[in-house]
């Protein structure tokens, strides 16, 4: 059973929310390893389509790690902490055949801005603010916070806003590429939702692809354009291409299968 991590799921799209609000749903051990737990089901379990990662209560959805578990690593410590971390959540997250939304409703510092970034795209509340204040601690970000930031704001932001550890609000998120769209926290939920939900009308096997493709470009893969050349001559040989141009041609919509 599950003690720091929700999870629900309906209409196919799993919501998990992480539930720490006392403590502003801090990541610790526990948390990552939960995390694990309901990444590794939305892998397996065939009724989940897409996902929702959020936190707890109005104040943060992840407001960074727990600072007093940070205290008590070495080295070994780190490293471990970060290798485990990558494996199952954060690398697992980002790879995903299936889409993986964060619906950021509060701060999202730290492992938080992190756990949102590791996810296909992000929507926020007005009152959503991001950072990566680890230089503040005297540390760097651990959970990919160098690789995934600079990747989606520009090594100019990213450099400025990981030295500097100041905190960005959703307007200043949205206009450098950090987020996708802007809400209210009353609508943060259900905005998520009604565009997973058009991303489920769509193709599953066009999709995964996408989500692999995107992935390869955004690390700089020198061979990112073939493996787009092929995959687009694989999805001919697919039912649901078949039924994509047969309904555009009989003007009616597609009943796509996932094969």
């Amino acid at each position: 059973m599950l003690t720091t991590v929700i999870t629900s799921t309906e209409n196919n799209i799993c919501t998990i929310t992480i539930n720490r609000p006392d403590k502003l749903n801090a990541l610790n051990r526990t948390v990552i390893d939960e995390l694990g737990i309901a990444i590794k089901n939305i892998y397996q379990d065939v009724e989940i389509k897409a996902a929702i990662i959020t936190g707890a209560g109005p104040k943060a959805f992840v407001a960074g790690a727990d600072i007093a578990e940070l205290l008590t690593l070495d080295t070994r410590g780190g490293l471990e902490l970060a290798q485990t971390a990558h494996e199952t959540v954060f690398n697992k997250i980002e790879n995903c055949p299936k889409p993986i939304v964060a619906a950021v409703n509060g701060f999202a510092l730290g492992g938080g801005c992190e756990l949102a970034m590791a996810c296909h795209f992000r929507l926020a509340s007005e009152q959503a603010k991001f950072g990566q204040p680890e230089v503040n601690l005297g540390l760097i970000p651990g959970y990919g916070g160098t690789q995934r930031l600079t990747q989606l704001v520009g090594k100019g932001r990213a450099m400025e806003w990981m030295m500097t550890g100041n905190l960005i609000n959703a307007t200043e998120a949205k206009e450098a590429g950090l987020v996708n769209h802007v809400t209210t926290a009353e609508n943060l939920l259900q905005q998520t939702k009604d565009i997973l939900k058009v991303i489920l009308s769509k193709a599953p096997l066009a999709i995964t692809e996408i989500i692999r493709l995107t992935n390869i470009a955004a690390r700089g893969e020198s061979n990112g354009l073939q493996k787009e050349i092929e995959s687009f001559g694989r999805l001919f040989s697919t039912a649901d291409a078949k039924e994509g141009t047969t309904a555009f041609l009989e003007k009616r919509k597609a009943d796509f299968k996932g094969n």
